[in-house]
């Protein structure tokens, strides 16, 4: 497949690819389709990353805790799927210590999302405020997972487990989270090198996996 970026598999690992451009649909697929995320900064500038090593969750990988598993057992938290995209978004950019979902990012992924592109899942308490969730786009077998929030415990990772029990369900292959976190890890999630992460990626792409 043709693209309009360089080939990741000759950046450094620990820079950007490139800056500049446009966040319009089809430059995100491009980038996305060829292991590359966009990566504002506050001031404004659009910067592009394929990182190496990559953070992957594996599907049949995923941690669950004792102390999760009981807060699952429990059902504390209702679960749904694309009923507040938007709040989710709004809800990961509002960081204490900032965060690079900018206005126009944002307005990018809410276009994609009314595409078909992007999804959400969502966690609600009992009273039926949002607790948490996670959002990211979904192309072929690959789900590409960009963020994640909460404002009660464990909403956020109960949103992921049930991210990760859709994906298996639908036929996914590939999780991407893009970048380590001892957060991530304590999931599941593990490093590998950018080579294995393209080819990954490539034979996920042409899977008829559907989110909904």
């Amino acid at each position: 497949m043709s693209s309009r970026f360089p080939d990741p598999r000759e950046a450094p690992g620990d820079e950007p690819l490139a800056y500049g451009g446009d966040l319009e649909p089809e430059t995100l697929l491009d980038a996305y389709t060829h292991g590359i995320f966009p990566w504002p900064d506050a001031d404004g500038t659009l910067w592009w990353w394929s990182p190496d090593p990559r953070c992957v969750i594996p599907l049949d990988g995923f941690h669950v805790s004792r102390s999760l598993r009981r807060t699952l057992r429990a059902g504390r938290f209702r679960l749904t799927v694309d009923h507040a995209f938007t709040s989710v978004v709004r809800g990961c950019a509002e960081r204490a210590e900032g965060t690079w979902i900018t206005p126009g990012y944002s307005r990018a992924f809410q276009r994609m999302h009314e595409l078909g592109h992007a999804h959400s899942v969502e966690t609600w308490t009992a009273d039926g405020a949002l607790a948490g969730g996670v959002y990211g786009l979904a192309i072929g077998g690959a789900f590409m997972a960009e963020s994640m929030f909460h404002r009660v415990s464990d909403a956020s990772k109960v949103a992921l487990h049930g991210l990760v029990s859709l994906l298996r369900e639908r036929g996914f292959t590939l999780l991407d989270v893009q970048l380590p976190t001892p957060h991530l890890a304590s999931l599941g999630g593990v490093l590998i090198s950018r080579d294995e992460y393209l080819a990954r990626l490539m034979a996920a792409l042409p899977l008829r996996s559907r989110f909904l």
